[in-house]
């Protein structure tokens, strides 16, 4: 059969959307048995063959019923005026009051003449013997010309002669012979029907039994990598969001640093002019030295970093306090390599400096320490100034809410920021973070 270029494209189209079909709902299925524990499983599948034998006997059993209704028909009287047809497709079989004629589209061997005469004297000798007054009919005519015809073309055609009363027996056993057959044929086609059912039942749980042993772990591989991929996304996301808050509060950070300074530039310009403009000075060499760094997106530094930066500031500071400034820096070497979020030592030595050394005549002593303990780093900066609550601040808080907020995301529990007064005066702030070495 040609098909057309239109056809032959619709009809790949058609198979390839039935393949995709079959195979999403296989992964489907095998998905859903996966999923499965064990025990569920074979609870599902002794229910499933329960079903399916109920399915079998309500489906294919034999009906008592039907069979009492056949019985019953095969027994129902038969009028021999009533003539009756058997048929098998090549061959036709007709019983009347006349007899029997067999018309085949096969040929069929006459009998041997012989035997014919001999059925036609026992055919004639019954109908003596049970209607002695009928009168013998005529003489048999010959063949028409229809019958020479059917004998050219292959077809037999064959009349026996029997009584009416043989007749109806004849019928009889052919009509019970034939409803046998069919009765027998229905009752193989049920019962092959019903063992094709249940076959497919078995073969369902095995397949699902080989599905669920051979790709459980296929499956659960998939889900579990899904399952990686889906939280290694919310991490990114996350860190993403963490590091933009961080830098959000970092840019807060820096201008609170630069304010702070320039006020400090400030104020030597109106006491000390030579030493503001050498402070000036030493104030841009520390900006192009800084700034840089302070402009990272790096959520994590390294603590040698901000003491270096914390020394440069202070460098700046002492031109204007002079004696009254005393900086004690306790920094293992061996520590500088740790990690240690930026910006956050600086803003605890300028909180030191403007709330605690600066507002004391006599000045004071800023100390710088780090060490580790219990597998965290605690970097400390104390001073003995004016202590909590002595000078009135105008500040906002917001370096110090800022370090908290910002261990916070970077940390959770694991990092703190410890504010305690310090003896016999001042302030102690300590930073504590996971120790751990910086990237």
């Amino acid at each position: 059969m040609n098909m057309s270029p239109e056809s032959l494209r619709a009809f790949q189209q058609m198979l390839s959307q039935l393949i995709m079909w079959l195979k999403h709902v296989f992964d489907l299925t095998a998905t859903w048995v996966t999923q499965l524990s064990w025990w569920k499983f074979f609870l599902f599948a002794g229910v499933t063959m329960i079903v399916g034998g109920i399915l079998q006997d309500a489906l294919f059993s034999s009906s008592d019923e039907r069979m009492v209704v056949v019985q019953k028909s095969k027994h129902l009287p038969h009028t021999v005026s009533t003539p009756r047809n058997f048929s098998d497709g090549d061959t036709d079989i007709q019983i009347d009051s006349k007899g029997i004629h067999i018309t085949s589209g096969k040929p069929v061997a006459a009998p041997a003449k012989a035997e014919t005469d001999r059925a036609d004297k026992d055919g004639d000798a019954r109908t003596k013997s049970i209607a002695p007054s009928a009168t013998p009919g005529p003489a048999e005519p010959p063949a028409p010309p229809e019958k020479e015809a059917q004998a050219q073309s292959g077809r037999s055609d064959i009349h026996i002669n029997l009584p009416p009363e043989i007749s109806k027996e004849v019928g009889d056993a052919i009509n019970d012979a034939v409803d046998d057959a069919a009765e027998q044929k229905i009752e193989g086609y049920r019962e092959k029907s019903s063992k094709w059912f249940m076959n497919f039942v078995v073969l369902l749980v095995v397949g699902l039994f080989a599905t669920k042993a051979l790709m459980g772990g296929k499956k659960r591989a998939e889900a579990q990598a899904m399952a990686a991929n889906a939280a290694a996304e919310r991490e990114t996301l996350q860190r993403q969001v963490t590091e933009a808050k961080m830098q959000m509060m970092q840019a807060q950070v820096e201008p609170h640093f630069l304010f702070n300074t320039l006020a400090s530039v400030e104020h030597l310009i109106e006491t000390d002019p030579p030493r503001a403009s050498a402070m000036q000075r030493s104030l841009i060499q520390y900006l192009r030295a800084v700034l840089p760094q302070m402009r990272e997106s790096a959520a994590i530094t390294n603590l040698g970093r901000e003491t270096d930066m914390v020394h440069a500031y202070l460098d700046l500071l002492k031109m204007r306090m002079e004696e009254r400034l005393q900086v004690d820096f306790q920094v293992p070497e061996g520590l500088r390599s740790a990690a240690f979020p930026p910006m956050m030592l600086q803003s605890l030595v300028e909180n030191a400096i403007k709330h605690g050394l600066e507002a004391k005549e006599e000045g004071g002593t800023l100390r710088v320490t780090a060490e580790v303990a219990h597998n965290k780093l605690r970097v400390t900066v104390a001073d003995d100034g004016m202590g909590f609550g002595v000078v009135p601040s105008t500040s906002t808080g917001l370096g110090l809410q800022s370090i908290r907020e910002r261990l916070k995301l970077l940390h959770g529990q694991q990092a703190q920021l410890i504010i305690v007064p310090n003896k016999p005066g001042g302030v102690c702030a300590t930073i504590e973070v996971p120790y751990q070495l910086a990237k």
